[in-house]
């Protein structure tokens, strides 16, 4: 393929590079002289925006990491205790889909039953209830913080209810939860969620808003949202390697995706193309593993559907569902295009 070329991707909600607003703002800053390791002017002008739009009072508890893992990676292990781990539904994209990132770092990873990729209020306070009512539970990884995400590995949102109710199970055993954003754009701007970012905001103790699967080159924005930042973070942060010399990099991003709605109209953008996207599904017959909500639609396919698929556009070889079929994703995002959906619905499929 040539440079510059468009293939036609369905793959995953980072297949293309940053957001034209984002480039130009890269390109317009790119000689100014600029202070290191996100002490410049405009990561505080980024922080002083997603803290409005969040509704803290304290720009200071916005920080910026890379990427999705390391962000993970970095707020459990800092906000972990030696003896403590982190619960998660099995699915959870921390326990299946970071080859042990949370592990490397001394923390267990407590897994509960997914339930549409969600973690069940239920199970969690069954959980919970039964580790502090054992006898012998000095002896265990005690539950130190419960990790979501939002939308999940499977597409799927929860309720302001549900959030509602894990947040205050929480509470009650006085451990944090962490909301994983990484799609957090896609997930607050599907029709089917009744959550706004500030509600996120007052439910959770920390989470993130992903912006390299909304728009950016990189970046997550993680949002402390109790004064709860841990300690002397930037030095655990650089002390695990994920320290930005150029923090201007993220700062710029974030600034540009927080000026006039940007981050929120381009993740509307995706999700009006995978409604027309599940509506092109509907049309070939294929049969949906789940009835997603968000950017990711997950279906059902054997090797011979798979193979003509891949004449027209690229995917993604999600899971194995029995013997005979695959989960197959097909993602849209802030690029995705009518003339993209377009192939897939003339595809003689």
């Amino acid at each position: 393929m040539k440079r510059g070329i468009k293939m036609v991707s369905f793959e995953c909600d980072y297949v293309a590079g940053a957001h034209p607003a984002i480039l130009k703002s890269l390109i317009e800053t790119n000689y100014e002289p600029l202070p290191g390791y996100g002490m410049d002017h405009y990561t505080a002008s980024a922080k002083e925006k997603i803290a409005k739009a969040c509704g803290i009072d304290n720009a200071d508890d916005v920080e910026f990491l890379v990427g999705g893992t390391q962000t993970n990676s970095t707020i459990i292990s800092t906000m972990l205790r030696d003896w403590e781990g982190v619960i998660t539904a099995e699915s959870g994209h921390i326990n299946v889909h970071e080859s042990g990132a949370i592990e490397f770092t001394g923390h267990k990873v407590i897994e509960l039953p997914q339930k549409n990729g969600k973690l069940d209020p239920a199970d969690l306070r069954g959980f919970l209830n039964k580790f502090y009512s054992d006898a012998t539970h000095d002896h265990m990884v005690f539950p130190g913080m419960v990790y979501i995400s939002h939308p999940t590995e499977m597409g799927t949102l929860y309720s302001k209810a549900e959030l509602e109710e894990i947040s205050g199970i929480c509470h009650e055993h006085d451990i944090p939860l962490f909301l994983d954003g990484a799609r957090l754009g896609y997930g607050l701007m599907s029709s089917s969620s009744d959550l706004t970012l500030h509600d996120v905001a007052e439910l959770t103790d920390v989470f993130y808003i992903g912006g390299t699967k909304v728009g950016a080159l990189c970046g997550e924005a993680v949002v402390f949202t109790r004064n709860n930042k841990p300690d002397h973070f930037i030095t655990s942060v650089k002390k695990r390697g994920a320290l930005l010399a150029k923090g201007r990099l993220l700062g710029i991003q974030f600034d540009t995706l927080f000026t006039n709605d940007l981050y929120f109209r381009i993740s509307k953008h995706a999700i009006e193309m995978a409604d027309k996207l599940k509506e092109i599904i509907r049309s070939k017959g294929w049969e949906f593993y789940i009835d997603s909500p968000t950017n990711q639609q997950l279906i059902l396919m054997n090797e011979e559907q798979m193979a003509e698929l891949g004449k027209y556009v690229t995917f993604d070889r999600w899971g194995v569902y029995d013997e005979e079929r695959t989960i197959v994703r097909l993602a849209t995002s802030w690029s995705t295009s009518e003339d993209d959906l377009k192939v897939l619905e003339e595809a003689d499929l």
